[in-house]
């Protein structure tokens, strides 16, 4: 536990864990790859990790980097985003049915051609919430050591497809809402504002709740016009560099023989995910008036912050993003109990 290590032992985990992470990063963007920051470091930190690296971020520096990925999505909002917001529904009925496919279609794969047992496959197929999933198999429902590793390989290879995918699909880039950077005062101003709101709902226990609430306290004010400017760019790779460590550490404390044992299922399951969103994706385009690769990142179930982050480095409207992904946290508040108690029901002798 983090708690029972040294304070200068953390320090130094941390500050490694961040320096690889920004090493990572650079070597992307000396290769030219789109979101370089974000994706090589969360590659570099994961590798790291699975070689034995001590590699962490504690808590503080955790929430520290959800509360800056939800200022910075609520200041990249395109200004047509309400006018956009009649086009939604479309791609919200998309997500709901792109739900559906990915639980039942990945569950059984990975339960008839991987032989897991039903709790196990299940409980990895689910596209998010990953702390509601893992207390449910703590309470001893399947196996939390290889679902943990097939949800953690999803987060990470959906953070890697999308920059890769941006070089073959008609994802791109785009500018997004440009403007001048905020001012000093305004940036922490905001980014104070976005803490307190994203600490008031993980008290309340909102999922992602410093992410949600300072993504929401952003784009309300930035909607209400109470600041104005872009977040600025060396800001913006701090973040990135923190989020990549962020996604790559959670590889930490997972052996090489454990990965080998669940990678080939959790490989499988984030491919047939990524063909499942890519049709739908490709399905709903003809219907809305908005980029590919939007649309991809908003029905994508990777992780809220690095769905974001991407999103940001891409240049896409971040509200469109931020709305369907609370759509799919939502869905699965109610999903994963119910799929859970079936599951279990089937178990019984």
């Amino acid at each position: 536990m983090i708690s029972s290590i040294a304070a200068g032992t953390i320090a130094r985990r941390t500050i490694v864990t961040l320096l690889i992470s920004a090493a990572g990063g650079a070597v992307a963007a000396l290769l030219g790859l789109p979101a370089a920051w974000l994706m090589g470091g969360a590659l570099a930190v994961a590798v790291a990790a699975l070689a034995g690296v001590p590699v962490m971020l504690p808590n503080w520096l955790r929430d520290t980097a959800f509360v800056l990925t939800g200022l910075s999505m609520g200041a990249s909002v395109a200004r047509d985003s309400l006018a956009l917001m009649v086009q939604w529904p479309v791609t919200l009925a998309a997500l709901a049915l792109e739900m559906v496919l990915i639980i039942s279609l990945t569950g059984l794969l990975l339960r008839k051609l991987f032989g897991l047992d039903r709790g196990t496959a299940y409980l990895s197929s689910f596209p998010g919430h990953l702390s509601f999933v893992m207390s449910i198999a703590a309470a001893g429902l399947g196996d939390t050591r290889q679902i943990i590793i097939i949800q953690v390989i999803r987060i990470l290879l959906l953070t890697i497809c999308v920059p890769i995918g941006a070089m073959f699909l008609p994802i791109g880039h785009f500018e997004g809402s440009a403007g001048p950077p905020m001012e000093p005062a305004t940036l922490v101003s905001v980014a104070i504002a976005c803490g307190v709101v994203g600490f008031i709902f993980t008290r309340l226990r909102i999922p992602a709740g410093y992410a949600l609430g300072a993504m929401a306290t952003s784009i309300s004010a930035k909607f209400a016009g109470l600041f104005e400017g872009q977040i600025p760019p060396l800001f913006l790779v701090g973040v990135f560099i923190m989020i990549g460590a962020l996604i790559g550490s959670r590889f930490s404390g997972i052996t090489m023989a454990e990965f080998r044992r669940a990678a080939i299922g959790g490989l499988a399951g984030t491919a047939l995910t990524v063909a499942i969103v890519t049709v739908i994706a490709f399905a709903v385009l003809p219907f809305v008036d908005m980029p590919f690769g939007q649309i991809w990142l908003g029905l994508s179930p990777g992780a809220l912050e690095g769905m974001g982050a991407l999103g940001i480095a891409l240049g896409f409207d971040t509200a469109f993003i931020a709305a369907h992904h609370v759509g799919r946290l939502l869905l699965l508040t109610f999903a994963i109990p119910l799929v859970a108690m079936l599951v279990r029901q089937k178990e019984l002798p």
